[in-house]
């Protein structure tokens, strides 16, 4: 059962535990068996999103009131958020991509490109969405493994994409409309960053696509010839930081961007066929229905705080929240290095070469490791990751610094898994 760290230090100093893991600390009993403890059980609540889901472990008791009456109590235990890496593996894709296109609009030795009508198995989705499924699988696996998990609720929400662009079903914003004359009539045939008219205009995205952006209407807007130019790849917040007020009537007019909604929307139920997969009790709650029960305790909006009341909560019949954990355990998605044996250059030809060997002198990229230090500048015991170098004198980054340090005076304390961790004050109100 998750303890209090007073508890935990207890339990260490008297050598009836041992540390399992460090990153999340995890202690482990050495003079108790599974089969001679007797534990209630915890219950892991999951507030998916599109760049950071909410998880915490929690548990359910029943407290007698003085008049002899009984309500629920929830107490949450564990809180954690995970950070998913979605949009860099989007941007790789998409900067690879480029890379080949430009290399072969070059007529550059490259192959060619594959064709169009290939076929994809029935639930494909794009790495970038898979990663936010498997990384909480992979996190929540963790969690049964660290603590006695009974059952696990997700809240599965899905997002109405036509009420978010604010159209309506039959009659969109582009009904009985070409592309073209809807946008000439949106932005009164000026261009919508220096508002001069009269002048040929070019459609432009608001967003870039380089940045993500999307071809929608939406984000569809008429510029002159000199601001499209001048505008290029840019994002519309840097382009018109100089012009507060035009930057402000722009994005009032643009409309909001669907692609976390889209990322949820598609990734919902995949979820939920992933999770049943830990053989324990899945069930699956409204998105109303967790705000009902965050409103009713008084909890600001945060993706821990929705996962702690995911699920059923009689507050009406007296049932409370009556703990919520004060900090929250980071998780940021980091990956474990690249594929890659060369670093290109702008173009996309190779710049330099990367080594093909992982480990120098036992260690990784991303080791959790301790350096021991007797003397020079940064002088003293330091814990943290290392950025490995084949000469032996890694880079070390501690939560204050970084600074390098020569491998016999590192100690290993946790091999690299992808993940990096933190720590963060819950926000409560």
């Amino acid at each position: 059962m998750p303890c209090h760290p007073a508890r935990a230090r207890e339990l260490l100093d008297g050598g009836r535990a041992v540390v399992a893991r460090r990153a999340p600390f995890v202690i482990r009993l050495t003079r108790r068996t599974l089969a001679d403890s007797e534990v209630d059980g915890v219950e892991v609540r999951i507030d998916p999103g599109s760049k950071r889901t909410g998880i915490a472990v929690s548990e359910d008791r029943v407290h007698i009131r003085r008049n002899g009456a009984a309500a629920s109590v929830r107490r949450g235990l564990v809180a954690v958020e995970l950070r998913h890496r979605g949009a860099q593996i989007r941007d790789g894709l998409r900067r690879r991509a480029g890379y080949r296109r430009r290399r072969r609009s070059g007529n550059l030795r490259y192959r060619a490109p594959r064709n169009r009508n290939r076929t994809r198995p029935d639930g494909w989705l794009p790495p970038s969405l898979l990663h936010r499924v498997e990384s909480t699988l992979s996190l929540v696996r963790r969690l049964c493994r660290y603590a006695p998990v009974t059952a696990i609720h997700v809240e599965l929400v899905a997002f109405d994409t036509c009420a978010i662009a604010g159209a309506d079903y039959r009659d969109g914003t582009r009904a009985g409309a070409e592309i073209r004359a809807y946008l000439r009539t949106k932005w009164e045939r000026a261009c919508a960053y220096c508002g001069v008219s009269g002048v040929p205009l070019n459609i432009e995205h608001i967003r870039p696509r380089s940045h993500g952006g999307s071809g929608r209407t939406s984000n569809l807007a008429l510029a002159c010839v000199p601001c499209n130019v001048a505008k290029g790849t840019l994002r519309v917040e840097v382009f018109l930081a100089h012009r507060p007020a035009r930057l402000r009537q722009l994005m009032a007019q643009a409309q909001t961007d669907l692609h976390d909604a889209a990322a949820m929307n598609a990734t919902r139920n995949r979820l939920v066929e992933a999770l049943t997969t830990l053989q324990r009790p899945v069930s699956t709650w409204s998105g109303a229905l967790t705000h009902w029960n965050r409103t009713a305790m008084g909890l600001p909006k945060s993706h821990t705080l929705d996962a702690l009341v995911t699920g059923h909560l009689d507050h009406l019949g007296g049932a409370a929240v009556v703990r919520v954990p004060q900090q929250v355990l980071v998780v940021t998605a980091t990956g474990r290095g690249s594929y890659a044996r060369t670093t290109p250059d702008r173009y996309g030809f190779p710049r330099l070469l990367r080594p093909r060997k992982k480990q120098h002198y036992g260690f990784a990229t991303g080791d959790l490791v301790r350096a021991d230090l007797s003397r020079g500048k940064w002088r003293g015991r330091w814990v943290g990751r290392i950025a490995v170098r084949a000469s032996g004198q890694h880079r070390l980054t501690t939560a204050t610094c970084r600074f390098d340090v020569s491998h016999r005076n590192v100690r290993l304390l946790q091999r690299g898994d992808g993940y990096t961790y933190g720590i963060s004050p819950e926000i409560i109100g």
